[in-house]
């Protein structure tokens, strides 16, 4: 049970949603975005969250819509981990949504939900990265369109009153030759100690992590590595795993030494299937 009470709002379109937005703001109270609703149920019930009132996504169809166009794999923010599990336009995203958490919770978290929440790990975004995405965002008066590689940095940079509407992946990507693995400490439902989603395009090697730093990342450096063609998978996957663009992770989970150890494997590993080892 939630240990307050809160102002419920669920507008039809994405200008109703930011006029919401700032109404409520001026008149002082504390808003928040609802998708899913998974971590905020989740912390609201520890004490950790308090908000005057929530905006629910989920009225808006373009944040639900999962469709395709002559450019684009169309996502909305508030489809669920289940629902783009099942739908298999981009299958590198269907899969990869399908190793994050049980299936109870993937029919209730949105893969908007997923890259804006506080849990570090953020494995969603990860074929999203691998793809060049773009991200449809509700800012200002309406919506603008950008990379997802500037507004995704390790963690979602999105300011006040602002929030995801859609993620447009490029037809071009969405049926290359991939890969996604995911190593966990006990069950595959875990939180993961190395998550990878990789593809290859152009005879060249996309790769994107969680779970070994703090953030998940593509790190240019780390790829350049792994696309050293004149050197053996385990070589790459060495030297990649030097490449990181911060220390890996040493806590309860897992040791540093042990999630580099599963890193140099998993990326050995990606690198035999995307070249036909």
């Amino acid at each position: 049970m939630i240990p307050f009470d809160f102002e419920y709002c669920k507008p039809a379109t994405v200008g109703e949603a930011l006029k919401t937005f700032r109404d409520l703001q001026a008149a002082g109270k504390r808003v928040c975005y609802y998708g899913g609703g998974t971590e905020f149920i989740s912390l609201a019930r520890l004490g950790s969250v308090t908000t005057a009132a929530v905006i629910d996504l989920k009225g808006i169809p373009e944040c639900l819509t999962l469709s395709e166009n002559d450019q684009h794999v169309l996502i909305g923010a508030a489809a669920s981990l289940t629902q783009i599990a099942e739908y298999r336009a981009y299958p590198l995203l269907s899969d990869h949504c399908r190793r994050i958490a049980d299936h109870t919770s993937r029919n209730r978290i949105t893969i908007g939900g997923n890259l804006a929440g506080v849990i570090e790990y953020r494995e969603a975004v990860l074929p999203l990265l691998v793809s060049d995405a773009q991200v449809v965002v509700a800012r200002g008066e309406g919506m603008e369109t950008v990379s997802i590689h500037d507004i995704f940095k390790g963690t979602l940079l999105i300011g006040a009153g602002e929030f995801i509407i859609q993620l447009l992946v490029p037809r071009s990507e969405a049926n290359l030759p991939y890969v996604s693995l995911k190593k966990t400490r006990h069950s595959k439902v875990d939180y993961p100690l190395v998550s990878i989603a990789a593809s290859k395009k152009d005879g060249r090697i996309r790769l994107a992590v969680s779970g070994v730093c703090r953030y998940p990342f593509r790190y240019p450096p780390l790829e350049d590595e792994v696309n050293a063609a004149n050197r053996s998978p385990l070589e790459r996957a060495e030297r990649a795993a030097a490449r990181l663009p911060e220390p890996a992770v040493n806590d309860a989970f897992g040791s540093r030494d042990y999630r580099l150890f599963l890193l140099r494997h998993a990326i050995a590993d990606t690198i035999r299937q995307l070249e036909g080892a």
